[in-house]
């Protein structure tokens, strides 16, 4: 049996869809979390005993079946087309309880598209706070279709709605509008063409027809209906502001007869006096910012001691290994290969999940939403609108989710500028090398006034990425025509206080794809650069070691200084040296050096890479290795200058590269996806390759 899950953008779709399947997809407490199909499987028993397999569809948020943007399109081709392979044995329509007005526009339309459907007003404890109460039965006896109350996210009312989901269920004998007093003709030739029984579904057809994919594969039954609407003058958008009227008037009544609202308790909304403060066109901005500087702060305070604890456990780690194994290949490559090049990773996860959790309390509060008003008239100026503003933000844990959250945006020019620019937002990926770099050029504990200074440039470069979207984009609006009108509607979700479990769960899973994907790539990278930095052409290597042999049985030697000198020396000489050797003239006027074009190559595919690259670069012939990569590089010395290697200006030149570069293949491909067009993905990487360029040369050069 298969069950669609439908209702307007933050109904609590998604919540009862994990509620009923046992499932955990993202939620949020803003519109547009969902922007695809999800599929679940149940098993519910019946009065028998017997289990019965039920497959739940968990469709994108829709307003009504008059479907503008990409997400609405999705859920408008599966209730439509019979033919569509999630059609849905029955629907059922997840209404915000507190909201039923606008909840029961979409429920009335597919209540007339007779196919079975059941009715659950969630978000129960909401109506209670608003003073609501519902007759669901009179409501029942209306629609001509069950109607259950539900809290989704307490799970309460869930074991009710499975049993009525497997029992027999009939269509609505009800019918909210007659078509035929507006399109009785187009009605009656569609219908005799198509082969459709009911009214409104043939109405839906001569709307968009255009949009099904059912008749694209049948071109000359869509050129009758183009005849028919031609011939009888059908005009859908008369039509459907027709509909719209008649629609809500008749909804007005039934919401004045199946409810009542305690006025007292109305006035006392929480969720308003708040919103007077957090959408202030002055203070907005305000505490906005304040938020997000308190957020960079905590960060590097907290996780600061967990990751102390992941360095050293990784240093006692190899320490054993190199005490316990014979010196060999393996063991090289096991403790300087792999294991150095995880190191560099794992110790991340800290910030990696405070970044994550902090993120999903604001979702979860209903925070988001108000950003995206406040941010609407602000985003305009640069070609962008309030919608931009969720994938723009969703974009500081991972550009692809957040491209694809752009299908809520119905414009096409703002949704294609809201693409194209997401990406420099500064990303979970960017996080470790961030904060690498930033702990070898400013000491720990330096403060600026009474603030943590790591976490001040921490919080800059995330404001540089947001500064150079809007830029980017502000330049963009320009160049990409389009006469499309453009408008932003957005209700805000009600306060609530987040619930732990989403936000566990969240973490839990971010970090999960962030340390198996990342994982999985770091480990091929750190075997295939083990092997390019411990091997050289010839006997490079051998003569080598016979000059550092040379240079010991001299007098007055420091042999551990020859040993690391020998170690850097094969480095250079390796297959890998030979590599960075042959960018390095590209990247020297940038200040970077050939081990750090050696780690640009290998994060191509993932930022997150460089750290562990260089993790592995800075391992490799270095027999002790007990200390960490953050200290290795710190005691890096420039052989010409004989200064540290990583200055402020090399650090801030590397900072800006990463905050600008295109390196993430994901990224690149779900643009192709959006877009249908390789065109987007390559202007995409060209621009973002050049202003990372050229914004790192004149970085190092001021700083130099």
């Amino acid at each position: 049996m298969n069950v669609a899950l439908v209702g307007n953008p933050n109904s609590g779709k998604s919540t009862l869809f994990n509620a009923l399947t046992g499932m955990h997809q993202k939620t949020g407490n803003f519109p547009g979390v969902t922007v695809d199909k999800k599929t679940g499987i149940s098993k519910i028993s019946d009065p028998g005993g017997t289990l019965k397999t039920v497959q739940f569809v968990d469709l994108p948020g829709t307003y009504s079946l008059y479907p503008k943007s990409l997400d609405e399109k999705i859920t408008f081709d599966v209730l439509s087309d019979s033919k569509n392979s999630s059609y849905p044995d029955r629907v059922i329509v997840v209404a915000d309880g507190s909201n039923l007005k606008r909840s029961l526009f979409l429920a009335s339309q597919i209540c007339d598209m007779k196919v079975p459907v059941i009715l659950v007003l969630n978000m129960m404890d909401m109506m209670e706070r608003k003073g609501m109460e519902v007759d669901l039965k009179m409501l029942s006896e209306h629609l001509g279709v069950p109607v259950f109350l539900v809290n989704a996210r307490k799970k309460r009312g869930v074991e009710e709605l499975k049993k009525a989901i497997i029992a027999p269920l009939s269509v609505s004998e009800k019918k909210f509008f007659d078509f035929h007093e507006i399109a009785t003709d187009a009605i009656v030739q569609i219908k005799g063409i198509t082969k459709i029984s009911n009214d409104y579904k043939a109405f839906q057809v001569a709307c968009n027809y255009a949009g099904i994919e059912y008749f694209n594969a049948y071109e000359p039954q869509k050129e009758e209906i183009k005849k028919i609407i031609r011939d009888t003058h059908f005009d859908k958008h008369k039509l459907q502001a027709q509909e719209s009227v008649s629609r809500y008037k008749k909804i007005n009544e039934l919401i004045n007869s199946c409810t009542s609202v305690n006025e007292a308790l109305k006035k006392r909304s929480f969720s308003n006096k708040l919103d007077a403060i957090l959408t202030h066109k002055f203070w907005g901005y305000f505490i906005f910012i304040f938020i997000l500087f308190a957020i960079f702060q905590t960060i590097f305070f907290i996780a600061t001691y967990p990751m102390d604890w992941i360095e050293f456990s990784f240093i006692k780690v190899t320490e054993w290994g190199a005490a316990t194994f014979p010196h060999g290949e393996l063991s090289d490559l096991i403790f300087h290969g792999i294991l150095a090049g995880l190191s560099g990773i794992v110790v991340f996860i800290p910030q990696i999940a405070l970044l994550f959790a902090f993120i999903a309390i604001l979702e979860d509060t209903g925070y988001m939403a108000r950003v995206s008003f406040i941010m609407d008239r602000t985003m305009r100026r640069f070609g962008l609108n309030g919608r931009s503003v969720i994938p723009l933000i969703s974009g500081v844990a991972c550009a692809v989710p957040a491209i694809m959250g752009a299908r809520t945006i119905s414009n096409w020019k703002e949704r294609m500028i809201t693409i194209m620019v997401t990406p420099l937002m500064s990303c979970s990926a960017r996080l470790p090398v961030y904060t690498l770099l930033i702990s070898l050029i400013i000491p720990s504990g330096e403060k600026f006034i009474f603030f943590n200074l790591q976490g001040l440039v921490l919080l800059a470069m995330y404001l540089i990425g947001f500064i150079a979207a809007i830029g980017v984009a502000w330049l963009m609006q320009f160049m990409l025509k389009a006469r499309e009108a453009s408008y932003f509607i957005m209700e805000m979700p009600v306060y609530r206080v987040p619930k732990f479990s989403v936000v566990f769960q969240t973490i839990y899973d971010k970090v999960k794809v962030f340390l198996f994907d990342a994982g999985k790539v770091i480990i091929a990278i750190s075997i295939i650069l083990w092997v390019l930095s411990s091997h050289a052409p010839g006997n490079r290597f051998a003569q080598i070691d016979q000059k550092y042999e040379q240079l010991s049985l001299q007098k007055n030697v420091n042999i551990n200084q020859l040993k690391v000198q020998a170690g850097t020396e094969k480095l250079e000489a390796s297959y890998a040296g030979i590599i960075g050797k042959t960018i390095e003239p590209a990247i020297a006027p940038l200040g970077f050096d050939w081990r750090i074009g050696i780690a640009l190559v290998t994060s191509f595919a993932a930022r997150e890479v460089f750290v562990g690259t260089m993790a592995t670069i800075y391992s490799v012939g270095d027999e002790n290795n007990t200390e960490s990569i953050r200290q290795k590089m710190m005691n890096e010395t420039n052989k010409t200058t004989g200064l540290k290697e990583y200055t402020p200006a090399v650090g801030f030149s590397l900072m800006i590269f990463y905050a600008f570069a295109m390196q993430c293949m994901s990224t690149l491909a779900v643009v192709y996806n959006e877009t249908k067009n390789w065109k987007w993905p390559v202007i995409q990487f060209t621009y973002m390759g050049v202003l990372a360029y050229v914004s790192s040369f004149i970085v190092y050069h001021l700083f130099k």
